[in-house]
C-alpha cells in the first residue's frame, strides 16, 4: 500500500511549524552574512519564500531528516549572491547578533567582551567558507552533518574544514596574543619593567 502524499493544507501547517522553529537560526545566520538588520530581514524573506516553494520536494528527499540544513544552505546561496551583484566583502555582526549574555559582574562583562571582539576580529580574517563552518558550529550549534549539508560538502571534508578553521583560529590568536598569550600591551608593559629594573640594578652597582 503506498503512502498517502500530505494535502496542500497539511504541507502549510507543517512549513508554519519549520518557519517559527528555525527563524531565528536563518535570521542570525543571515546578519552574520550582510552585516545590517534590513538586509537580513530581506533575505530571511527570500530564504523562507524559496523554501516554501520546493517545500514539498525537499521534504520527500530529507526521508525525515531534520531541515534546518536545507534551510541555512538557501540562505548560504542567496547571501553568496547578494555579495556577488554587490561586489563587496560581507562584514561579519557575530557579536550583535549572538545572543545577550546572563547578568555578570561589571569587570568579567568587560573582560569577556574584550575575549568575544578579540575572537571575531580573528574570525573575519579567515577564509568565507571556514568562517561558515565555525558560524554554523558554534553559533548556531550545528553538528557536522547538518554543516555537510548546509555547506554541500561530504561530512568527512567538513570535519577537516572545522578543524583546519580552529587550528586557523588558534594560531591567530596566539600571534595576537604572543607565544606568552599575553596581550600586546601586556608584554610591552612587561619588557619596560624589565628594562627598567636592569638599569636599576646597574645603577646601584656602579654607586
Amino acid at each position: 500500500m503506498s503512502k498517502r502524499e500530505p494535502s496542500k493544507a497539511e504541507l502549510d501547517r507543517e512549513f508554519s511549524e519549520l518557519y517559527r522553529t528555525h527563524l531565528r537560526d536563518v535570521y542570525s545566520y543571515a546578519y552574520y552574512r550582510v552585516g545590517n538588520h534590513h538586509d537580513a530581514e530581506d533575505l530571511t524573506e527570500q530564504t523562507f519564500l524559496q523554501a516554501y516553494r520546493h517545500y514539498a520536494r525537499a521534504r520527500a528527499e530529507a526521508n525525515g531528516r531534520p531541515l534546518r540544513p536545507w534551510l541555512i544552505r538557501i540562505a548560504h546561496n542567496l547571501a553568496a549572491n547578494l555579495h556577488r551583484d554587490r561586489s563587496r566583502r560581507p562584514q561579519t555582526a557575530l557579536d550583535e547578533a549572538s545572543p545577550l549574555p546572563s547578568p555578570l559582574d561589571t569587570e568579567t562583562l568587560a573582560a569577556e567582551r574584550a575575549e568575544v571582539r578579540e575572537v571575531l576580529a580573528c574570525v573575519v580574517e579567515l577564509p568565507q567558507d571556514r568562517r561558515d563552518a565555525l558560524v554554523m558550529r558554534f553559533a548556531l550549534g550545528m553538528d557536522n552533518r547538518e554543516i555537510a549539508r548546509a555547506l554541500g560538502r561530504s561530512e568527512g571534508a567538513t570535519k577537516v574544514l572545522l578543524h583546519r578553521a580552529i587550528r586557523q583560529l588558534e594560531r591567530a590568536l596566539a600571534a595576537r596574543r604572543g607565544e606568552t598569550g599575553e596581550p600586546a600591551e601586556g608584554r610591552d608593559a612587561n619588557s619596560r619593567d624589565a628594562r627598567e629594573g636592569r638599569a636599576e640594578v646597574r645603577t646601584h652597582r656602579d654607586a
